[in-house]
């Protein structure tokens, strides 16, 4: 084979990805996604260049604290693709046990002499070099003070430390901030309306998987060697979705029952919309909004795909479906809001990076625009649920109490949906006097807020 068509290694892959991150701003997931179906790398090969692009990326600033001071004119004078390669390259030599160092240093070397000239493989070489001689002595130093240290030590940028220790304490937010830095779960939920969850289970162990029910979710499996469920004939014929279980939490919110008329505001990519249709057991009907016409096709596609004859949809504002449909049209109404998205940095580590505390309040009066407009089209004695995947209590807990507050026709719901208070949910139900507050570390799932509002009958 050719130079020119020779296959790109997990390391040029990872490289391209990390450079366009930096350079674009676009997602390391969907990134990743497109250069992999692109490369044709194989299975571990595949899997290194994910490594290599979460890896980096979660522990970004901790890398570019360490290795900086090896880079004469410093990283930020830098060339993108060259940073990129020496924080891969860090990664692997001061994160990574399995790869023998040597193999690390070439490798890196050989993409410099590709992409660049003498010069910059040379300075690769002997950054990286004096890198692998001085590994011993590379640690931060002790006694920074607690918003530095925790910053430093779980690779978070410090104004979000500096957030969380405000609003949770130091002990919680550096719980939170480790919880980030984990790999996710992998974890689907079964579609009750075609099998249940024991019947499912053993199916994945008669394949060899290593399958488990979700403690806190009733749908949910968690599934510990499976690889992308995604793949698999059970996704393919409709018998389970992939979910986060904190995210298999908010139908059960809901709580639908047989006939029920529901609003999902804004639905994509239709998990929780499904998950509803799926509780309804194919009775009453499911609207599912959203802003995208080609999100609203997605939602359609897992719909059929899962044999869902009780899913509507249609795409438009949210704030404006009070111009569609009457008021007090629907039993049910699920908000799940637009949010920061600061519960799910687990699954998008480029999201602690990319935020800020503008993001943050520019969300929020969104937010508020939503709940208000929605609110009017629930039937008296319904419920509104109110849910985002961040842990953020100006999106969350604030935001329900003021929007309470200004409607003194909704109180918060006094029930008990599907039993939740037998589950292992009391920390997350206890942490806010309004709603359910899960942060990442609780249960190894996503940060996620849920609210249950009921709007008072008529007298």
């Amino acid at each position: 084979m050719s130079r020119g068509t020779a296959k790109p290694s997990a390391r040029d892959t990872a490289l391209q990805v990390l450079t366009a991150v930096e350079q674009e701003g676009a997602y390391s997931n969907l990134l990743l996604n497109g250069a992999l179906q692109k490369s044709g790398l194989s299975g571990p090969d595949a899997g290194l260049a994910t490594e290599l692009v979460y890896g980096t990326i979660s522990h970004l600033n901790t890398i570019d604290y360490l290795l900086g001071p090896f880079v004469t004119k410093g990283l930020v004078k830098l060339q993108p693709w060259v940073r990129s390669l020496l924080r891969i390259s860090f990664y692997q030599l001061y994160y990574l046990d399995r790869i023998p160092p040597h193999a690390v240093v070439n490798e890196a070397v050989n993409i410099a002499k590709k992409r660049g000239h003498q010069g910059i493989s040379g300075m690769v070489n002997g950054v990286l070099r004096s890198v692998l001689r001085r590994k011993d002595e590379l640690k931060l130093p002790d006694n920074l003070p607690p918003v530095k240290r925790i910053a430093l030590e779980h690779s978070h940028p410090e104004w979000l430390v500096s957030r969380w220790i405000e609003q949770y304490g130091e002990k919680t937010a550096e719980a939170i901030c480790r919880a980030n830095n984990e790999p996710p779960s992998v974890s689907v939920r079964v579609n009750r309306a075609r099998i249940n969850r024991e019947d499912m289970i053993k199916q994945m162990k008669e394949k060899g998987l290593e399958a488990a029910p979700s403690p806190i979710s009733l749908d949910g499996i968690i599934v510990h060697s499976g690889g992308n469920m995604a793949l698999t004939p059970w996704y393919r014929e409709g018998l389970i979705s992939v979910q986060d279980e904190s995210s298999m939490l908010v139908a059960e919110a809901v709580a639908p029952r047989a006939g029920m008329s529901v609003l999902d505001c804004c639905a994509a990519p239709g998990g929780k919309t499904c998950h509803i249709a799926e509780i309804l057991g194919g009775s009453g009907e499911v609207i599912a909004n959203d802003i995208h016409p080609h999100k609203a096709k997605l939602i359609q596609d897992h719909a059929e795909r899962l044999g869902l004859g009780n899913v509507r949809t249609l795409s438009g504002d949210a704030t404006k479906l009070n111009e569609r449909f009457a008021p007090a049209s629907f039993d049910r109404i699920l908000l799940d809001a637009p949010c920061s998205g600061l519960g799910v940095i687990r699954r998008k580590p480029d999201l602690k990076w990319a935020k800020t505390p503008e993001d943050v309040a520019e969300i929020a009066g969104v937010q508020e625009e939503l709940l208000n407009a929605v609110s009017g089209l629930l039937k008296p004695g319904g419920v509104l649920v109110y849910s985002t995947c961040t842990i953020e209590p100006r999106e969350n807990a604030d935001m329900v109490a003021q929007f309470l507050h200004q409607h003194p026709e909704f109180e918060l719901a006094k029930d008990d949906p599907n039993g939740w208070h037998q589950r292992p949910l009391d920390t997350a139900d206890s942490r806010e006097l309004i709603g359910l507050q899960i942060l990442p570390q609780d249960y190894h799932s996503d940060g996620f807020y849920i609210a249950r509002l009921v709007k008072q009958k008529n007298d």
